[in-house]
């Protein structure tokens, strides 16, 4: 005896779920990231003028992981308000 699959709107909840699940995942490994490069910049600043050539490369990888999040967040919403 084989199970029966699962009827297709299962399935495509599944999918959905797993889809978000697979976002939640990423904006936690960003959220992560974000707080580093956070701290790093704040190092940074704090040493000044001491190591001042690296300071626009952190603030740019700052500012892209938290326009990332906002976008991430952004879509979740819209998915949700659905």
């Amino acid at each position: 005896m084989t199970p029966e699959p699962p009827a297709p709107d299962t399935a495509s909840r599944d999918a959905e779920n797993l889809d978000a699940a697979a976002a939640q995942q990423r904006l936690r490994k960003l959220h992560s990231k974000a707080t580093r490069l956070k701290l790093d910049l704040h190092d940074l600043a704090e040493d000044l003028p001491i190591g001042w050539e690296g300071l626009l490369d952190v603030a740019r990888r700052t500012y892209d992981a938290y326009a990332e999040i906002a976008l991430l967040e952004g879509l979740a919403e819209k998915e949700t308000s659905r």
